[in-house]
This record gives structure tokens, sequence and C-alpha cells, in this order.
């Protein structure tokens, strides 16, 4: 078997947990309490380090698209609304399930922000020898043949990270002056590629371009 999938091998216990509930004396207010409070926090931990193969998910969302509506195994019934549906919030007239999909995302990405935060980390001086640093907040893409599969995962959701967040700059230390999208819009490199082109520095920090006079360095 797939070493990737054996590390989830924890889909056995949902299955037997399923097993002795007795969903079909449940409401469907109560079965769907149990499927976010139970069934979807069961493969937490294991998602927040590693990415969740398709078959894996695939597998997850029939368990809880089957107990919520059929109930156990010996029943069968009918699926109301697509499974997409109950995925979106109740404001959005879905049920509010979790999209494990989305989960596992945001959990990996948790350690980007943890790359940027935790300066003295030995699993970050790790990954930074191997790999080198692209920014603070993550490494470079790796292309030798014997790269480590869980953070080259990780690594590819640092332009969805990049996309949805900004960088207040502070002390400008670790904020990069032309390819941080620092002034909450683009990176400067973008905005000006002509200026980009002439500059003499550029992997320049904007505390190296701000002087008591002004900008300068870069």
């Amino acid at each position: 078997m797939n070493t990737s999938i054996k590390i989830w091998d924890g889909i056995v216990e949902i299955e037997r947990r399923l097993a002795r509930w007795k969903a079909q004396y449940l409401s469907m207010g109560g079965g769907h309490t149990l499927i976010n409070s139970v069934l979807d926090s069961l493969p937490t931990y294991a998602m927040s380090l590693f990415p969740l193969p398709p078959k894996v998910l695939k597998k997850l969302d029939k368990l809880r698209r089957d107990f919520l509506w059929n109930g156990c195994k010996e029943i069968e019934g009918y699926n109301l609304v697509k499974w997409e549906i109950t995925l979106k919030s109740r404001d959005k007239g879905g049920m509010g399930n979790r999209d494990l999909r989305k989960q596992n995302n945001s959990l990996l990405m948790k350690w980007l922000w943890m790359y940027n935060g935790e300066e003295q980390a030995l699993w970050k001086d790790v990954i930074g020898s191997k790999y080198g640093e692209y920014n603070p907040w993550c490494s470079n893409v790796s292309v030798d043949a014997y790269r480590v599969v869980v953070w080259r995962t990780i690594r590819n959701l640092w332009q969805k990270l990049e996309a949805t967040t900004y960088i207040e700059v502070g002390d400008g230390r670790r904020t990069k002056f032309w390819t941080d999208a620092w002034n909450k819009q683009i990176p400067l490199k973008e905005s000006f590629p002509d200026l980009f082109l002439l500059c003499s520095n550029l992997d320049a920090n904007i505390n190296e371009c701000w002087t008591a006079q002004g900008w300068g360095g870069i």
C-alpha cells in the first residue's frame, strides 16, 4: 500500500464509530452536529502536516455524506442536496459542513506562517539549509530528486497565502522593497518594471533603502 495512504488509516476508526452510532434515531441537526464535532475532528491532526490524498478525501466525504443522509449502513436513502452545497456556510444556503480540502490547505499554510515567525526553530534551519530561502516566508522550490514531499506541498501553497495576505512593514528588516507586496497592492517590481531593471540592489530590504535623508540604496 502507498505510504501516503497508510498514514490515513485512521479512517477505519471513523467507520468503527459510525457503526456504533444509531444515526437513524438522530434528527438532521443531531447528525450534522456529530459530523462537525466528531467526524471532522478525527483527521485534523494528520491534516496539519500531511497533504490529503484525493482518494482519502473522497472516502472521508463519502462517510460523512452517507452518515448525514442515510444513517447507518443498513439503511439506504437519497441525498436531498449535493454534498458541495452542504459545505457552504448557512448564510449562503448550506449546512456549514467543513470543506476538508480547504481545511487541509489552511492547516498546512500555518507552517508558512511559522516559517516567518520562528526565527530560531531547528526545523526552519533545516528547511532553509536544504533548499535556500526564497523570502522570509518560505524556501526556494526544490528540484532535486530527494526533495521532501511534505514540504514541497506546503511550499506550493505560498502563492495562495501571498494572494490573501499583505505585509506590515515594521522595521523593514524582513520585507523586500521590490518583491514583497508591502504597499497592500502588488510588488513594486510589477508596478514599476523599468525602474526595477535599473536598480542596483534587486534583493534589498526596506530598511536598507530608507535613510535619514529619505529613500536610497536602491
